[in-house]
């Protein structure tokens, strides 16, 4: 049986709750990465994703002038708008089980943590590429 452990990414890129969203942004941009763990002292407190983001900066509130909207950028943080005490799983989390997880609330990854420490991340992509390794499976006669 697959578990989290077998497809997750290990050390994940973190950013701190003070982290400038420029900052979040271009951390995402340079990994590829549609989401950012957020820790404190060296504790998991928050997941910031690319929707927070976009809430947070396309909001009807906030000016309509794209200059204005990037330095916005500079005065909001992660801690700001990332969802703090995000849901986990561990790295003996049936593959199942976190696909479950994952389509019920419409995740895009689930941080992985054992005994209070993040150990690393699990996304929709991991669950993909190994759907995408997997023999296709016989037809019906």
């Amino acid at each position: 049986m697959l578990t989290t452990n077998d497809l997750m990414t290990i050390d994940p890129d973190t950013v701190t709750p003070q982290t400038s969203l420029r900052e979040v942004v271009a951390l995402m941009n340079k990994h590829n990465t549609r989401q950012l763990l957020v820790v404190d002292e060296g504790k998991l407190v928050g997941i910031i994703t690319d929707r927070d983001i976009r809430l947070a900066v396309n909001s009807p509130l906030v000016t309509v002038d794209p200059l204005e909207r990037i330095t916005l950028l500079d005065q909001f943080t992660a801690g700001s708008c990332m969802t703090s005490n995000p849901k986990t799983v561990t790295p003996d989390t049936p593959i199942h089980k976190v696909a479950q997880i994952l389509s019920a609330y419409k995740y895009g990854a689930l941080p992985v943590v054992e005994d209070e420490e993040l150990v690393g991340i699990i996304t929709v992509t991991d669950l993909l590429n190994q759907m995408a390794l997997m023999p296709e499976a016989e037809p019906f006669v």
